[in-house]
């Protein structure tokens, strides 16, 4: 008994010591990340002024700041900001809800298959560029055309991967759940939905990151505001160092948006570490 106790602390230990190493590396990668990014910032400043080149071709990272400064001071940012979140976070709860619904009466019922499923290939093949004018005239300059544009442009990857995972799952867990006489519903609560969490959740994080895209599409189309809109302003006004400066807004949302999705797929696929990881 005193063997197996030993034992027991030896690996709590073991596992300790691991978590703290892994715990170091993931903050040297961090430190050496960050560097790097200051290094590029202060060759890419010293090479403007060395070579003194013009703000309306390629801006110094410091006249960045000074318009992101005043961007985010006078408010023009965050309102812009607000409309550009408000339609990425809609459109993409749309595309997540429409692709897992759609996805699970693909993968229950052939008959939906043959008949709908060969419509949806076809509208993901049209380029949303192209019918986002369409949209447009539609539903109006307003938010309710961008959210469809971000939802059309979003759908696709969680759908694909709610139908692969929906028909993945393990013959003998259907059979067991058979023998047990369960019905279509409750095999797909307590069997299939579980197995096709993975892929549903891989699917969300790329329709994340693909909803962004697509409401700065939208927003390129015909839109009265947005950081797209505020983009097509500075590039009229050949202020480079505004459309850099909302770049970074909007890179800064993209990471924001991905962590959360990450936090989210944690929390609900605690027992898939290797996803998790």
């Amino acid at each position: 008994m005193s063997i197996d106790a030993a034992s027991a602390t030896r690996i709590v230990e073991q596992r300790k010591r691991q978590r703290l190493r892994w715990a170091s590396i993931s903050r040297s990668d961090y430190v050496i990340s960050l560097s790097g990014f200051a290094v590029l910032v202060c060759i890419w400043e010293a090479l403007i002024w060395a070579f003194d080149v013009p703000n309306y071709i390629l801006p110094a990272p410091s006249a960045i700041a000074v318009s992101l400064a005043a961007g985010l001071s006078s408010g023009l940012f965050l309102y812009n900001f607000y409309v550009t979140a408000l339609e990425t976070i809609a459109g993409f709860m749309l595309a997540a809800a429409v692709g897992i619904g759609v996805g699970a009466l693909v993968a229950q019922f052939s008959l939906v298959e043959r008949v709908v499923y060969p419509w949806l290939v076809a509208l993901q093949t049209l380029p949303k560029i192209a019918i986002a004018p369409l949209i447009i005239i539609w539903a109006g300059y307003g938010i309710g055309s961008k959210v469809i544009i971000v939802a059309l442009v979003a759908i696709f990857p969680v759908l694909v991967n709610t139908i692969m995972g929906l028909k993945s799952c393990d013959q003998g867990k259907l059979d067991l759940m058979i023998s047990l006489g369960a019905g279509r519903w409750e095999t797909f609560r307590v069997v299939r939905f579980p197995n096709a969490l993975p892929f549903i959740f891989a699917g969300l994080n790329v329709a994340i990151v693909l909803a962004i895209l697509g409401a700065i599409v939208g927003e390129f189309v015909g839109s009265k505001s947005g950081l797209g809109n505020l983009i097509l302003e500075a590039n009229f006004q050949f202020d480079v160092a505004r459309i850099f400066a909302v770049l970074v807004v909007l890179s800064v949302f993209g990471v924001l948006l991905s962590q959360l999705m990450r936090i989210v797929q944690d929390r609900f696929l605690f027992w898939n570490k290797a996803l998790s990881q």
